[in-house]
């Protein structure tokens, strides 16, 4: 009979291989490098196989890691989400939902994204925004159980993500009615007389806007860049320019009066993703998320 698996020696392996090095994995451990890289050797010959190779100045793992590697994952992915639901079982809560939402994700969009799992009410969302980067990060660790951005993960095979489309929306263009006037110009010409609210440039729709601009032949005065899509509204509605939204956003937006449509512009648009970690056990709201997608 084999012998039982060694958690700690295991969790040693699992952070080493996440930090790509025996120093980084030790730092964050807060042992000794002599000491970690010791217990890793002791697992490596528990399963008779080696776990790593040099890779340069860092580690990379060989196939019997991968391997390995697979199933810490889902090991310590669950142990860290185990409090969390013996909590909510216990007091009667929903099922937690831990989702990441990048900055520049307009908050509208957001609400649409996750209708369906708090349609019922049955989730317990625990919604945290941050920079795309840090989110990806955070959801490599097991964090997050899932990101909502404008943008696909970049390629990394350390940070094993999958991103999931799960649509997409043309831009509309608002503007608060005093500033639009009873008859403005025809859309888009209207947009050069009037000062316009916009995207920063680290939000995906950016630049896809600037060359719908440039193609229109339009060079209107940008008065304000807003990394928060809701702050960029709220400065719309109080008058300072006009601004686009996604076309999800048009009946929230229109509820309030002092706000009128300029126009469409239906081949500016924007996509929208959820990104998840790679594992054998989806968290079960996640794969509702993933269901919900047309086709």
């Amino acid at each position: 009979m084999a012998a039982p698996l060694n958690f700690h020696h295991l969790y040693y392996f699992w952070v080493v291989a996440k930090e790509g090095g025996m120093a980084r994995g030790a730092e964050r451990l807060g042992m000794a490098v002599q000491t970690v890289s010791a217990q890793v050797r002791v697992l490596e010959q528990s399963f008779g196989h080696a776990l790593f190779k040099p890779a340069g100045r860092a580690l990379a793992l060989t196939d019997a890691g991968e391997a390995a590697m697979g199933y810490a994952e889902q090991i310590f992915q669950l142990g860290e989400e185990l409090p969390g639901a013996v909590r909510d079982a216990a007091t009667g809560q929903g099922l937690r939902l831990r989702v990441g939402m990048s900055d520049g994700l307009p908050k509208l969009v957001v609400r649409h994204l996750l209708l369906p799992v708090v349609a019922d009410g049955a989730a317990r969302l625990l919604c945290h925004e941050d920079e795309f980067d840090r989110l990806l990060a955070d959801l490599a660790l097991h964090r997050l159980d899932a990101v909502l951005s404008d943008r696909a993960a970049p390629s990394n095979p350390n940070l094993r993500l999958y991103s999931h489309r799960l649509g997409e929306a043309p831009l509309a263009w608002f503007a608060p009615a005093n500033l639009a006037g009873r008859k403005p110009p025809a859309f888009p010409a209207c947009l050069a007389d009037m000062p316009l609210l916009l995207p920063t440039s680290h939000t995906a729709v950016r630049p896809r806007i600037d060359q719908w601009l440039e193609r229109n032949g339009l060079r209107p005065r940008v008065a304000g860049e807003f990394e928060d899509s809701a702050l960029l509204a709220a400065f719309g509605r109080s008058g300072m320019g006009a601004f686009p939204a996604s076309d999800w956003s048009r009946q929230e937006l229109l509820a309030d009066r002092s706000i009128v449509l300029l126009g469409d512009s239906p081949e500016l648009v924007e996509t929208f993703y959820l990104i998840s970690a790679e594992r054998r056990i989806q968290h079960p709201l996640v794969q509702r998320l993933l269901e919900a997608v047309p086709g």
